[in-house]
């Protein structure tokens, strides 16, 4: 696995972050895939939201874009997921 920054995406539909994921990729970013996030509290895996995991080079500016993108699609960002 490359160095580099870990992001996910948090989604709350698949649809969405199968669409994001395939943008990314296809933007040539070294790390893309799409996961399934329990989040904190939530046992019942109908709970879980779908997340999009990229790993980039180490630049700021992919964290205020993925921020930006989380917004735009009722999600959240997370700079710090646990990988």
């Amino acid at each position: 696995m490359s160095a580099g920054t870990e992001h996910l995406i948090v989604l709350p539909d698949r649809e969405v972050a199968d669409e994001l994921a395939a943008e990314l990729e296809a933007e040539g970013l070294p790390e893309v895939r799409v996961v399934r996030e329990a989040l904190a509290g939530e046992d019942d895996a109908e709970d879980h939201e779908w997340a999009v995991y990229v790993r980039t080079p180490a630049e700021r500016a992919y964290a205020v874009r993925f921020e930006a993108l989380a917004a735009a699609h009722g999600g959240w960002y997370d700079p710090h997921p646990q990988g």
